[in-house]
């Protein structure tokens, strides 16, 4: 027990405020779930399959594509959380846009699927502003020894408060309370949750970085040719494009469900549930491998679990199983998705070095983020050809993945 405390020395002040962060942001994404939640949403106003693909692209390509600018703004900056806190402002009051949009426009459809997707869309800029500067606070204050850790603790009990807010989620769509109050009041308990959460995190004191001579967003384009050559860097960005396209088919798990199985709505927090309660114990599997094996390994074993997602809802919707078993689809989903949070992050500060974190960070994320817009060319295959041709191409997609993550560099 001595040796064991000795070679794991408490969290400071700022981990513990880190760890903090992440559980209550974890408790949001688990009322703001963008594949199930706001999917379901977008479902219950009657979206087209197009659109209900644009909404995870928005949350996630619309936080990576601004990280190359980022990176040329924060770079001669010797403290980066001043950028976050403004960022955390736009994000708080796009939620609460998202809130009240749903709470008095859903009897106009277009109108308020417009408004949603264009708050959306705000949040998820100001969340790719808020990105950089995040992981470069994390990387000064918590060794990199302690990083596997670290974020295995947050996505350990964060995963737990998820599933309490799955646990709501399905309470809620269950409860007598008329829809659209019903998701109203889903997304005002998720912005609360990431409010606060942002606030913890802007408390952190943050040592000083070393003065960087200034940069502007064409030297950042210029560079970029320069961190490609480092072919560490060009196999995991391969890897994470891969991932990107085959991630086409996520948003369409519980759409699928609804439309073409029949699963009635309060099933969506089910599935919550599903996502969010495999999460703690899967983090604990995923720190031991990081902590282990390295990120290489994760991130190859979280590939496998996620091309058994689709397999999964194909399996389900050939033989028409009950909702029960359809929870599996979500289960896999949430495995492979703790992997890839810890995995990747882990992998990339390991694989960047300090002098130019800035640029691996934002080259890495501005690439990846136009391909995290999959979901929307989904969409209209699912129009076009049905969600079973979609499923079986992003199972192809990450079988490809899979492979080429025996490229990725084995020491990080």
């Amino acid at each position: 027990m001595t040796a064991t405390r000795s070679s794991r020395p408490a969290w400071n002040r700022d981990e513990r405020l880190g760890i903090l962060n992440g559980w209550l942001v974890f408790l949001g994404d688990g009322f703001l779930s963008v594949s199930v939640v706001v999917a379901g949403f977008a479902a219950r106003l009657g979206a087209p399959n197009a659109v209900i693909g644009l909404l995870p692209a928005i949350a996630g390509g619309g936080w990576m594509l601004p990280q190359l600018l980022v990176a040329a703004r924060v770079r001669p900056l010797a403290y980066k959380l001043p950028v976050y806190r403004s960022a955390a402002l736009v994000r708080m009051l796009s939620y609460l846009a998202m809130v009240l949009v749903a709470a008095t426009l859903a009897d106009h459809p277009a109108l308020c699927l417009s408004l949603f997707v264009l708050a959306m869309l705000t949040n998820a800029i100001a969340s790719g502003v808020a990105g950089l500067p995040f992981l470069e606070v994390v990387s000064k204050i918590v060794p990199p020894g302690r990083r596997a850790r670290f974020f295995g603790i947050r996505n350990l009990y964060g995963g737990l408060l998820a599933f309490g807010a799955g646990l709501g989620v399905r309470a809620i769509l269950a409860s007598d309370l008329d829809f659209p109050l019903n998701y109203a009041l889903i997304f005002l308990l998720g912005t609360v949750a990431y409010t606060v959460g942002y606030g913890v995190f802007g408390q952190v004191k943050e040592p000083p970085d070393t003065p960087l001579p200034p940069g502007n967003f064409r030297e950042e384009l210029r560079s970029v040719p320069t961190t490609l050559a480092d072919r560490h860097f060009r196999a995991f960005l391969t890897v994470r494009l891969l991932l990107a396209a085959a991630s086409m088919s996520e948003p369409f798990y519980a759409v699928y469900a609804l439309r073409d199985l029949h699963y009635p709505a309060a099933t969506l927090g089910v599935f919550v549930m599903a996502l969010t309660g495999a999460a703690p114990l899967s983090n604990i599997v995923w720190q031991r491998v990081a902590e282990r094996k390295g990120s290489r390994r994760i991130i190859r074993y979280a590939t496998f679990f996620a091309g058994l997602a689709p397999l999964a809802a194909l399996t389900v919707g050939a033989l028409h199983l009950p909702a029960a078993a359809y929870l599996l689809v979500f289960i896999l989903s949430s495995v492979a998705a703790q992997g890839f949070n810890l995995g990747h992050t882990n992998h990339l500060l390991n694989l960047a070095p300090p002098d130019a974190r800035s640029r691996y960070i934002g080259t890495l994320n501005t690439l990846v983020g136009a391909a995290l817009f999959a979901p929307v060319l989904g969409g209209f295959l699912a129009d076009v050809a049905g969600y079973r041709l979609l499923f079986g191409l992003s199972i192809a997609l990450f079988a490809a993945a899979w492979w080429q993550c025996g490229r990725l560099r084995r020491d990080a």
